[in-house]
């Protein structure tokens, strides 16, 4: 199988990656952000001199109405004196490909000399077709996806040091995919935020987890994350508010239920391995669990994750994938908007309280039964 080239491995270390002399370089993937700081960083390599650029570097739409020897041509064209090398960039050109596959194969395998390149960015490039073939061969070819396996934590650590000069503690690169998921757009931008807000004397130190909170999403997001806080640690009177507060501001209940699920599914997660019996792989203690669940391994996070299950109770606890099914076959249907949305969030955030049967319950013991009483 041949080697795959990602754009996450050449934007962790660029300095130590060579562009070669392609003809066609294919850009594929979904991720755009890394197809943008892909794009910058090849036109660096091709354009040093920036007063090249606005000749050397020409981008076509290519969802839009487009004669292919346009774009051949622009590739082309030899420069009389400059140094620079041309490049004509076809964004979303999908179509593109489609209309002009021949004359793309031909470019493929050709040498390139003194010409110029030709980029496409795509979202998908079989490798079984002829042109991905052509390109394997003597073009090149980049994902511009994130890999299933990848360690983005470990990449986000160190694209903040090299991009934002600020050095991140593994636990602060998780917080940040914990609070916004895969979005590295948005982690970018919470990173260029930090950094500024940092003081440069310190930012040779490891930035702790606690720190980026202000910073990591916009408003409505932080009001998410301690909506959810609130809710799961009981305080049902400040969820509530804080739920009404993001549905006045245009959020929809469809992604707040997602939000929540994604922090109550590591609770419930935790709750079930505590239940098991000491044979079949119980963790030695709530933190542990936490930990295997999924929950960010720094000391705050841990204490919240373990103040809530204590809150929720065993039972409860193992009970929350059931109340999120409901929650999201309501949202899906009679509760899909409106106030009945509203009250369908608000009816899970009330049988998450603490009821006075679980006041004071250590999260590892079992629920108390009255005798004679159904389990």
């Amino acid at each position: 199988m041949a080697h795959v080239v990602t754009a996450l491995d050449i934007l962790s270390q660029p300095d130590a990656w060579a562009l070669g002399e392609p003809s066609l370089l294919v850009l594929h993937g979904d991720e755009p952000f890394l197809v943008l700081q892909l794009l910058e960083l090849i036109r660096e390599r091709l354009c040093p001199d920036e007063a090249d650029r606005a000749w050397a570097w020409r981008e076509f739409a290519g969802d839009e109405p487009l004669d292919p020897r346009d774009v051949f041509d622009e590739a082309a064209t030899i420069p009389m004196f400059a140094t620079a090398t041309r490049a004509a960039v076809v964004r979303q050109a999908d179509s593109f490909v489609t209309a002009a596959r021949d004359r793309l194969e031909v470019v493929a395998g050709a040498n390139r000399g003194r010409r110029g390149l030709v980029i496409l960015e795509v979202k998908t490039f079989p490798s079984n077709t002829r042109l991905a073939k052509a390109v394997a061969k003597q073009g090149l070819a980049i994902d511009t996806s994130i890999p299933q396996r990848a360690d983005l934590a470990g990449w986000i650590r160190k694209w903040a040091k090299s991009r934002h000069g600020i050095t991140l503690a593994a636990a602060t690169a998780q917080r940040l995919l914990e609070r916004l998921g895969g979005g590295i757009g948005q982690i970018d931008q919470a990173l260029a935020r930090l950094a500024a807000a940092t003081d440069p004397k310190a930012k040779l130190a490891a930035i702790p987890p606690e720190a980026i909170d202000d910073f990591a999403g916009s408003p409505q997001e932080r009001t998410a994350w301690g909506m959810i806080d609130a809710a799961a640690g009981g305080d049902t009177r400040r969820a509530i508010a804080e739920l009404a507060d993001l549905i006045d501001s245009g959020e929809n209940p469809v992604g707040i239920a997602a939000q929540i699920a994604s922090v109550l599914r590591r609770l419930s997660t935790a709750a079930r391995l505590l239940a098991l019996p000491a044979t079949a792989g119980r963790p030695a203690g709530v933190e542990q669990a936490l930990r295997e669940a999924g929950v960010a391994a720094w000391p705050k996070a841990l204490a919240q994750a373990k103040e809530s299950l204590g809150q929720l109770g065993p039972r409860r606890a193992r009970r929350l994938p059931i109340w999120l099914l409901d929650l999201d076959l309501a949202l899906k249907g009679e509760a899909s908007r409106g106030l009945r949305a509203r009250l369908a969030l608000e009816r899970l955030f009330c049988k998450m309280t603490r009821g006075e049967e679980s006041a004071g319950r250590d999260p590892l013991r079992p629920p108390l039964r009255t005798p004679g009483a159904r389990p």
